[in-house]
């Protein structure tokens, strides 16, 4: 290993995420997109250095943070150093795509884990309740707005009074989606810079490939079962199915748009139709439950296999 392009490229890393964490909290609009980028400068120093040298790497620039930020800088250097470090020594391992993305989700889930007990215990705030009170003060400001409200204005607004009221239930299963998101949308990114330098890095599949074991389809089962026999609110139970349905109703979703792209590239349509039925989906909500219900069928009947034996 040269130590000169170590020291360098490690200098150089190191000042590209300062200049990252400048932009992410201090810049607007361009802060939101400048929290993706802040794990990339370790993925690729631990990449392309090894272990050691971006474990070092991560806590010199966290004791920089420190020293500019003070207690500031834990939430920033639990949430983006470790899990830098992580899918970077994955990929120096050569691992497969969606083993990076559980590693890289799992790191980002126990630093939002860690975060929030902290907010808890050392500062006496319920980032939950702050959320909800900041999200009803939204919702109710959008109501205020609306000239003259009628019951069906009304009726359309109660939707979001709900969410807002479940987040207190529901928010182990927001944090995983949350890390599972972000840990797939800084892979990308990673994944799209890494091959650019010229590395060997491992691709997701086509999405019209993607698919879940078919176990989930039993969970999902079971979990509305639970749901539409009735289940004492505040019990143990409850709390963990109102968990699992969104988390299971996100991956048949997954599992009905890889069957959308699957279905119009069998038919050779390209990729427009599926990109125009996404975008709808996400504008026309009732769309979505259209794709959650052909992602179950799909698991439950191996539609893409049968297609692909009718070839």
């Amino acid at each position: 290993m040269d130590r000169s392009n170590l020291l360098r490229e490690g200098g150089l890393c190191l000042g590209l995420f300062l200049i990252l964490t400048v932009f992410a909290l201090w810049i607007p609009v361009l802060g939101l997109a400048a929290f993706f980028f802040l794990s990339i400068p370790f993925i690729y120093f631990t990449f392309k250095y090894e272990l050691k040298a971006g474990i070092s790497l991560a806590l010199i620039a966290f004791s920089i943070l420190f020293i500019l930020l003070g207690p500031s800088a834990l939430p920033i250097g639990v949430l983006f150093l470790p899990s830098g470090v992580i899918i970077g020594e994955l990929y120096r391992r050569k691992k497969e795509a969606f083993a990076v993305l559980v590693g890289g989700a799992l790191s980002y889930v126990v630093a939002i884990v860690f975060i929030f007990i902290a907010a808890v215990l050392i500062l006496n705030v319920d980032p939950v309740a702050e959320m909800q009170a900041v999200m009803l003060e939204s919702v109710e400001m959008t109501e205020q707005m609306m000239p003259l409200l009628g019951e069906a204005e009304e009726d359309a607004l109660q939707p979001f009074y709900d969410f807002v009221d479940s987040l207190s239930v529901i928010a182990p299963s927001l944090m995983v989606m949350i890390g599972v998101g972000f840990a797939f949308t800084v892979q990308v990114i990673a994944s799209f810079i890494l091959r650019k330098k010229g590395e060997d890095i491992s691709r997701f599949p086509p999405f019209r490939d993607w698919g879940f074991p078919k176990a989930f389809i039993w969970y999902y089962l079971i979990t509305y079962l639970f749901m539409f026999g009735g289940i004492e609110e505040g019990t143990a139970l409850y709390t963990a199915v109102s968990n699992l349905s969104p988390v299971l109703e996100m991956i048949m979703i997954i599992q009905g748009f890889a069957l959308v792209f699957f279905y119009f590239h069998y038919k050779g349509k390209g990729l427009v139709f599926p990109i125009i039925v996404v975008v709808m989906s996400f504008l026309l909500p009732f769309f979505l439950h259209i794709i959650r219900i052909l992602g179950i069928i799909d698991l439950g009947f191996d539609l893409r296999k049968r297609m692909n034996s009718q070839k």
